[in-house]
């Protein structure tokens, strides 16, 4: 044989064998939303610039798998199912609903977004330092930060009398946090009226918001949660139809026509999260991993809505503003 056809054919025979051999699994984050892909986009986009900020390339070295039940806790049972036989390496959980019913599922670690600031449900986490078991995450404070934002609703509306309060009434940790938003308001002197949502109905949520204007509510609080926010839309126009200001905690709120919104800025939640999932595809135990409290609170005003409903926003309320909406 010649030598150059004696290394032609070693080539082929060492490309034929390379091309035999499997390729590298990639590891896949896995995001597992309850509520909208659109309500859930800026979420998304956190985990994935996180993963980029820590040096990951999607589709080199790692695969974000998202997923959408669109406010069906029934399809997200089977999303979940997918996901835990494809498998995903870590969860990604928006939530405690979303958390809650992964670890129901499964035993895959999960890093899981807006948990309360205490232990409050034992099977979700031990301790906020060692929180044991597969599940650690971040706290987005929710309702702890109750108390500024009626101050915030009392600033831009001091003649208001009556709260309307709207949450989901089948969650524990969200029924709780509508609880406290109430005492909350109470405390500064006004009436809480608390509605309560079992389903992603629109029709639900038109219904409880009329019945709260009809009972004399000058402004609705929104608490976040999958349910709420999937209604979105359907929560800021027949709000506003009724001439009835929101007050919600997401930025995603006011952008969608709340006239303001203040709490955890959430996609750099979501950014942290992603080097959380990246420390446990490397080995480390989510258990062991503390769970963290928010770093940042942004405060955004929208001076649309407030102009069409005939709000004055006051210069003090502008100032703390961390976005204003034109």
């Amino acid at each position: 044989m010649r030598r150059r056809e004696f290394i032609g054919l070693a080539a082929l025979t060492l490309a034929s064998r390379a091309q035999a051999q499997p390729q590298a699994r990639l590891p896949i984050v896995g995001f597992l939303g309850f509520a909208t892909a659109v309500t859930d986009r800026t979420s998304v986009e956190g985990v994935r610039q996180g993963l980029r900020d820590i040096g990951h390339v999607e589709g080199e070295t790692i695969l974000v798998d998202a997923r959408h039940a669109d406010g069906d806790p029934r399809r997200a049972t089977e999303l979940i199912a997918d996901m835990v036989g494809r498998p995903v390496d870590v969860f990604i959980a928006p939530g405690p609903a979303a958390a809650r019913s992964i670890l129901k599922a499964t035993k895959i670690p999960i890093v899981a977004i807006g948990l309360p600031p205490m232990p409050s449900e034992p099977d979700l986490f031990a301790s906020l330092a060692k929180p044991g078991g597969s599940l650690t995450g971040f706290s987005s404070l929710g309702e702890d930060l109750s108390v500024k934002r009626i101050e915030l609703l009392r600033e831009l509306l001091p003649a208001a009398n009556v709260v309307g309060i709207l949450h989901n009434a089948a969650d524990p940790v969200f029924r709780d946090w509508g609880v406290q938003t109430e005492v909350s308001a109470r405390a500064q002197g006004l009436k809480a009226l608390r509605f309560g949502l079992s389903s992603s109905s629109t029709d639900e949520a038109a219904a409880a918001l009329r019945r709260l204007r009809a009972d004399g509510a000058d402004a609705v609080i929104v608490i976040r949660d999958f349910l709420t926010h999937s209604l979105t839309d359907e929560i800021v126009t027949t709000s506003t139809k009724l001439g009835m200001p929101v007050l919600a905690e997401e930025a995603f709120f006011a952008q969608a026509g709340a006239v303001m919104s203040y709490g955890t800025h959430f996609p750099d939640l979501f950014r942290r999260a992603a080097a959380y999932a990246d420390r446990i595809i490397k080995g480390e135990r989510p258990g062991d991993l503390p769970i963290q409290l928010p770093a940042r609170f942004e405060l955004i005003v929208n001076m649309r809505v407030a102009k069409a409903l005939g709000l004055t926003v006051p210069d003090s309320l502008l100032l703390q503003a961390d976005e204003v909406i034109e």
